[in-house]
């Protein structure tokens, strides 16, 4: 994936999840959120290592939203979110077990996507681009 397709992926993703709070809500608004914003940290995870093949995506995205969901047993989330917004809406406040659930299926539905446009669309191994892999053979 290259880099500006994965920041281009991070801005539908930002929107879907303010489209998200804004015309839904309740439960389904809460962990629809959860879910994209693992989808967000795949997809930036990606702006940072475009090459990265998507088992070493996930695993990445999924042990950063867990960190930050354990980070929430401290004191320290909370303390940060009453005092900023960004850091509200980056860490949280209070820590949700089903969280850990739904940050997974954000993460799954990712892979997925990853993985099928790396299949079909045209990265050989290690991200390369077919066209490129082809012209050193």
């Amino acid at each position: 994936m290259t880099r500006l397709r994965a920041v281009l992926a991070a801005v539908v993703v930002l929107l879907a999840g303010l489209g998200v709070r804004a015309f839904t809500g309740g439960v389904f608004a809460k962990y629809a959120g959860v879910a994209l914003y693992a989808v967000l940290v795949y997809v930036l995870v990606l702006v940072v290592a475009p090459r990265l093949r998507p088992l070493p995506s996930a695993a990445i995205a999924l042990a950063v939203c867990w960190a930050v969901e354990f980070f929430q047993l401290s004191p320290i989330p909370a303390e940060l979110s009453e005092r900023s917004a960004l850091a509200r809406l980056i860490l949280g406040s209070t820590f949700n077990a089903p969280d850990l659930l739904w940050y997974a299926v954000g993460v799954a539905v990712a892979y997925a996507v990853h993985a099928a446009v790396t299949r079909r669309g045209g990265e050989g191994p290690r991200g390369v681009p077919r066209r490129a892999e082809a012209a050193r053979s």
